[in-house]
């Protein structure tokens, strides 16, 4: 296997227009997923999640940026090799797991006609594959039912066997839990941990469900279309030999050296329009920006600047040192010019 990540993007933006209104909704994204890496990617409506998930499909293109999943260039990509990158390296699953079965078939008989479409898996292994998929996520008593004969969690296990069958490289899946309980989704995310343990399927899990996020090792944030934090997480055993597990998150610094402050620590300091930085032996300080600096003279005077003289210039400079050096005398009357002398 290469050394390279199965998930790259560097500075990626897509832009709508809609009505003749362009809107950004990714804004230069960058991202790594390593091989085999299971990463939830959390953010609110409309921060750009889906819009990168249908790029990482193959069914959306980016306006600018790098992106390459299992060594295909995404944006390069034209024709044949897009449909085959979509049948044999990618699998998704949706939100709703009517998208990913089709309401006619079992679930048996789902995951046969992916594996046919896809025409990656030998014919003498596809059966073999099928009941070893529906076995492994808890799901084969109920694989000659018909969709509308499952429960919410079945559907959705369903549909991972669905989107596993063509033994894809990259498993994406798009807020897989968002429609069902709490307990089922417990159940459905520890169905894809399994999968991408065994598998080996890199995995992205797309959400806004901060709960999915403890099924991870990695969380990535993003916000109006950028990655802004990453948390990482990871369990060990304390002095009691109790297991713990601890997160720490980071600020995400961009290629350009640009990075997001969190937005609770931005209202809780009324950070606003500019901050001053100061770099300190093993730290980068950020303070509110505020008006001149400590210690300047008013406004007024900072904020003069001395030029060459221009012609006619001298005497109004000359007024305007005096006026300012002595505030309590009277301004003597201004001198004529040629222009303003009576003609008398």
């Amino acid at each position: 296997m290469s050394d390279e990540p199965d998930i790259v993007c560097e500075g990626l933006v897509r832009i709508y227009t809609a009505q003749g209104v362009e809107v950004q909704a990714l804004q230069g994204l960058d991202l790594v997923v390593q091989p085999g890496e299971m990463v939830a990617l959390i953010g609110a409506s409309g921060s750009g999640k889906s819009t990168l998930l249908n790029i990482l499909s193959g069914s959306d293109t980016p306006s600018a940026g790098r992106a390459r999943v299992a060594g295909h260039d995404l944006v390069a990509m034209r024709g044949r090799e897009r449909l085959d990158y979509r049948r044999a390296t990618v699998g998704f699953v949706w939100q709703q797991s009517g998208r990913n079965l089709l309401p006619y078939l079992s679930g048996r008989e789902n995951v046969a006609m992916a594996q046919d479409v896809a025409g990656v898996i030998p014919r003498r292994e596809r059966t073999e594959r099928v009941d070893a998929l529906l076995e492994q996520l808890g799901v084969a008593h109920v694989a000659d039912q018909r969709p509308a004969q499952l429960s919410g969690g079945q559907k959705q296990r369903v549909a991972i066997a669905v989107a596993l069958a063509n033994g894809p490289r990259v498993l994406l899946a798009d807020e897989p839990t968002g429609e069902l309980d709490e307990a089922t989704s417990a159940e459905v995310l520890a169905a894809i941990e399994q999968v991408n343990r065994e598998h080996g399927a890199t995995t992205l899990i797309v959400t806004h469900d901060v709960a999915v996020a403890e099924h991870v090792d990695r969380t990535v944030r993003i916000r109006d279309g950028r990655t802004s934090t990453e948390t990482l997480r990871a369990t060990h055993t304390d002095e009691s030999g109790r297991t713990v597990r601890v997160a720490a998150e980071y600020a995400v610094l961009d290629r350009a050296g640009r990075m997001q402050l969190p937005a609770e620590y931005v209202s809780a300091l009324e950070l606003r329009d500019r901050v001053r930085l100061s770099l300190e032996p093993d730290r980068i300080e950020v303070r509110p920006g505020g008006g001149a600096p400590a210690g300047a003279p008013p406004a007024s005077r900072a904020q003069r600047v001395e030029t060459p003289d221009a012609p006619g210039d001298k005497d109004a400079q000359r007024a305007q040192r005096a006026e300012t050096s002595h505030p309590e005398q009277d301004p003597r009357p201004p001198a004529s010019t040629p222009d303003e002398e009576d003609p008398s």
